[in-house]
């Protein structure tokens, strides 16, 4: 203890704990988790904690939060070496909402393709800027305003997308297409940002092959979703990256998680993924900050979502958005994905596919005595088309647990009553349509596995 009497070395420590205790106050966290964040994580914290700031109040669109979010997603593509586009038409545009006009903006980033075959065609990558803004109410005769900041909604669909944008910049060699970054404005304004982009901003709009939506990709604990509309080509993209090693792969679903920007490029007749993690409590609320958000898990999905996009780039043929198959008189027609009929096929008058999960397939489901016995469990996903004439046919595992299980499902999708086929424009039509059939068991008190009821997610 020499050189320090007890006070003075009181007075250090008590100088050191208020230093720390006023740094702690400017942490925007509510704990450490910070501290033990990868590079690549920490990276996605920032940006979502600045596209969430309460200064940007909720960038609603056509807002000067909007706009300095659209900023932020300059300066960063800047920052790592992603070109910006420009255009013709520019990247500003208006919405008339009835009593005035807003100004709202795309912003564009650009990777060239290396392959020279492909470069000349483009996948998009898109995220909305746009959330709710804010408003006000009052208690006790006090006006409190009230933020919706949209940290998962979706401040961290660009926080990924801003990652990828590096991640690709620095492997561009890998890229075989050219690959467009759009973070789209006033996307709550009937996806008018990604109307714009396609139908006045970007000319070669015709050359766009895919296009990937990032919304509300934050909080990987209620699962990982990718909603391709049953596109055929598309499923089969994502069926080749089960055998890479990822760290997670999604479910892929026949039903919207959200609605979102791919809505305009499906309008266009592009195949499109959108990948989410799924309906969560603070959507929507003012709840919705970056306290719900997981950024490990954010990170594991960047690494599937840069695999995806690498994969599409380096498809030698451009992916179908209708795809033909022989119908039931062996004559080729095209067979529309469940989301784009008109009129939606409906079993038991129900369009809802989860009816004939409920009313049949978990109805008549029986689970193999082999796989009870053997611990087998998991989720089938079956593809399969709704002819014209209303029959299932043509029913595929898309996603095998195992042979068994596989064996199963085929069976009782495959003897489906007849469905009340989807029309387009009054006419009778094929439809696809993927489901998950879900097999799961619990262990009994004494060890050994018995069956379980049958869990539908609802």
């Amino acid at each position: 203890m020499s050189g320090f009497s007890k006070t003075s070395l009181a007075s250090v420590l008590l100088s050191t704990a208020l230093i720390f205790n006023a740094s702690a106050q400017y942490r925007d966290s509510a704990g450490y988790d910070d501290l033990f964040d990868s590079e690549t994580a920490s990276a996605l914290r920032a940006h979502v904690r600045n596209l969430s700031a309460a200064s940007l109040e909720g960038r609603a669109a056509g807002s000067q939060g909007e706009a300095e979010a659209a900023s932020y997603l300059e300066q960063t593509f800047k920052d790592y070496g992603i070109d910006l586009l420009e255009f013709n038409s520019g990247n500003i545009f208006g919405i008339n909402n009835g009593s005035d006009t807003l100004t709202s903006r795309n912003v564009v980033g650009f990777i060239q393709g290396s392959d020279p075959k492909l470069a000349d065609r483009y996948i998009v990558v898109g995220a909305r800027m746009d959330n709710r803004g804010s408003d006000s109410y009052s208690i006790d005769g006090r006006s409190v305003e009230r933020i919706y900041s949209g940290a998962n909604g979706n401040a961290s669909g660009m926080a990924l997308m801003l990652e990828l944008a590096r991640m690709l910049g620095t492997n561009a060699i890998a890229l075989g297409r050219s690959v467009l970054f759009v973070g789209f404005g006033a996307s709550s304004q009937s996806y008018a940002g990604a109307w714009y982009f396609l139908n006045r901003q970007f000319s070669d709009s015709d050359r766009i092959d895919a296009m990937v939506n990032l919304d509300c990709v934050g909080t990987l604990y209620n699962g990982f979703y990718a909603y391709t509309a049953s596109n055929n080509d598309l499923n089969t993209v994502l069926r080749s990256l089960e055998g890479e090693l990822l760290p997670l792969r999604p479910e892929v679903v026949s039903f919207e998680t959200y609605p979102s920007d791919h809505r305009a490029f499906y309008a266009r007749e592009i195949p499109s993924i959108s990948f989410s993690t799924g309906k969560f409590a603070e959507y929507n609320t003012e709840r919705d900050t970056g306290s719900i958000i997981d950024y490990s898990g954010m990170e594991k999905e960047l690494e599937y979502v840069y695999a995806c996009v690498v994969r599409l780039s380096r498809l030698g043929a451009s992916p179908l958005f209708h795809n033909a198959l022989p119908d039931d008189k062996g004559r080729e027609s095209a067979v529309i994905p469940y989301y784009e009929c008109d009129v939606k096929p409906t079993f038991l008058n129900s369009s809802d596919p989860r009816q004939f999960l409920t009313k049949w397939v978990y109805a008549y489901l029986k689970y193999p005595r082999e796989a009870v016995e053997n611990g087998i469990q998991g989720t089938v996903m079956v593809e399969f088309i709704i002819g014209a004439d209303g029959k299932v046919r043509d029913a595929r595992v898309v996603r095998s647990v195992s042979e068994l299980l596989d064996a199963e499902a085929l069976k009782v999708v495959s003897a489906s009553p007849k469905w009340k086929p989807g029309k387009v424009k009054g006419v009778k039509v094929p439809c696809s349509m993927t489901l998950p059939v879900e097999f799961r068991l619990e262990k009994s008190r004494k060890g050994s596995f018995g069956i379980n009821d049958i869990i539908v997610t609802k």
